[in-house]
């Protein structure tokens, strides 16, 4: 008993040590844990001393369907030459435009609309919500003075990068660009010219061929597939171009861009049929009633249609010019059906529908729209809209088809895929063969934002429209956000390919410092 007492006496007298010294040691030890200790930044075999961007609007910093200082002080390329300061890159000069409003003048004259801005549940143009506003940047008042170490040109097609009048004012309008005109060195200067006469060290030569396909797409499909057709200077400028032109094209800008030793980061071109610019409009926006989808079945009005389209094929049949399979198959296709639903399809025209109109001029090519066709952005504010105003019989849409500008049909979506695949092996096949060359799979990272979403620091980037959070609100090209993630990608590339470590010593643009929209007060 004595020594169990004992016991418990030194039992207490220990349990009251070892509770002083643990109060010591929570006040006198932190228990925060250490900060991580980050590699030094190198560059590896890349020399950032002199970098030049060149491409088309996402190296400008587009957006928002306009050009603006803000804008370009996010685009990805600046924010590369924020990164590239730190191992010696120097000054990078932008062709800033003279205002946050957007848009451009000729003279005075208003050639380019001011951005767009949020108005509360879609886009809506900047004035609509500010009043009219001046367009300063004039490029025949204005225009800064270079070089600009920013060569990227909104609406440049790959070979205009080649071309000797795109900088001349006398073509605004046809054959140059006004925003090169901004910033060229002279009127027969070409972008890969200023861009060499700099003696770059490093580049980066983005969204090559995305504009090649991209002015079709956005124009409903309405140019030309220029495929063998290798003469570049005959296109219409919503053609796309020959994968052979583009091959020849990108060879050349590579093999002169590398020429002196510069290494550089090429891109490849995502499927633009992507973006929300095609994909937030449905195709069966049209609420009706049951009295007007009566009068619309009726013969007075797509009735007698679905009757002469049966009859023209019946003639095409019985005059062996076609089976009645086919036959069969197209009349299904061109029946148009409303019905009393909030969700009835829009009546389109499609150039690839059997032409019947030598049978029966009324014969027109038109039928419903389906899942598979893509609208455009701007049909949204289009459809339902009057033909002939305070004629509720003229409705766009529904008693008038939509014309082709307004949508893409699968056949054109192909045509879009088949030249995008194209100039993809292209890219692809120029960048394995050229150790001072980088890829950064646009392509990929596109398709990731219109399906899973990317997670970027605390965000999750999609590409849905408004608020999706990486791309603007013009539907097409990116938020303050989204570039500074395309920047982060092109680091990482540099990375992989040079032995830079931007990522591992964490020098990259942190998301939350770049927005998602801009407000309509800032000018």
């Amino acid at each position: 008993m004595k020594n169990t007492i004992i016991n418990s006496k030194y039992i207490l007298v220990l349990s009251a040590l070892i509770g002083f010294t643990s109060c010591n040691e929570i006040d006198d030890v932190s228990r925060e844990e250490a900060a991580e200790v980050l590699p030094e930044l190198v560059s590896g075999s890349a020399d950032f001393t002199n970098y030049v961007s060149l491409g088309a609007s996402f190296t400008a910093g587009y957006t928002d369907g306009a050009l603006f200082i803000a804008g370009q002080n996010n685009s990805f390329p600046n924010l590369l030459a924020n990164q590239f300061a730190s191992l010696g890159g120097g000054d990078f000069a932008q062709p800033l435009t003279n205002d946050n409003f957007g848009g451009l003048a000729a003279g005075g004259t208003r050639i380019a609309e001011p951005r767009l801005v949020f108005g509360g549940s879609t886009p809506v143009p900047l004035e609509s919500l500010v009043g009219p506003v001046t367009v300063s940047t004039d490029i025949v008042l204005n225009n800064p003075t270079g070089p600009f170490s920013n060569l990227g040109v909104p609406g440049a097609k790959s070979f205009h990068l080649l071309s000797d009048s795109y900088g001349n004012i006398a073509g605004v309008g046809s054959y140059a660009n006004p925003y090169f005109v901004r910033m060229a060195s002279s009127p027969s200067t070409t972008i890969l010219g200023d861009a060499m006469a700099q003696s770059p060290t490093f580049f980066t030569l983005s969204e090559m061929g995305a504009n090649d396909v991209l002015s079709f797409a956005v124009s409903g499909g309405s140019g030309v597939d220029q495929q063998g057709n290798l003469d570049p200077s005959t296109y219409g400028s919503n053609d796309i171009t020959d994968p052979n032109v583009f091959a020849n094209v990108l060879s050349g800008l590579v093999a002169t861009l590398t020429s002196g030793g510069a290494k550089g980061v090429v891109t490849n071109v995502p499927y633009i049929t992507d973006l929300p610019h095609f994909t937030t409009v449905p195709y069966n926006p049209i609420p009706l009633d049951a009295a007007t989808a009566g009068y619309l079945n009726s013969a007075a009005a797509y009735g007698a249609y679905n009757a002469g389209i049966v009859q023209g094929f019946a003639y095409l049949v019985g005059n062996g010019l076609m089976a009645q399979v086919d036959a069969d198959a197209e009349i299904i296709k061109r029946t148009i059906q409303f019905s009393e639903s909030a969700t009835n399809a829009v009546v389109i025209m499609d150039e690839d529908l059997t032409d019947l109109t030598a049978i029966n001029p009324a014969l027109v090519s038109m039928r419903q729209a389906t899942a598979e066709d893509l609208l455009v952005l701007s049909a949204s504010s289009f459809i339902g809209t009057e033909a002939v105003p305070g004629n509720p019989l003229s409705v766009n849409g529904v008693a008038v088809p939509l014309a082709d500008k307004w949508v893409l049909t699968p056949e054109e979506q192909l045509a879009i895929k088949d030249a995008t695949d194209a100039y993809n092996v292209t890219i692809k096949a120029v960048s394995d063969a050229n150790d001072n060359i980088a890829l950064v799979d646009l392509n990929t990272i596109l398709s990731e934002l219109a399906t899973t979403g990317i997670s970027f620091g605390n965000y999750t980037l999609k590409a849905n429209l408004v608020t999706g959070g990486a791309v603007s609100l013009d539907g097409i090209h990116l938020t303050g956000r989204g570039y500074s993630y395309m920047a982060y990608k092109f680091l990482e590339a540099i990375d992989d390919s040079f032995g830079a470590n931007f990522i591992a010593s964490g020098n990259v643009p942190n998301p939350g410092d770049y927005p998602t929209n801009y407000s309509p007060t800032l000018q």
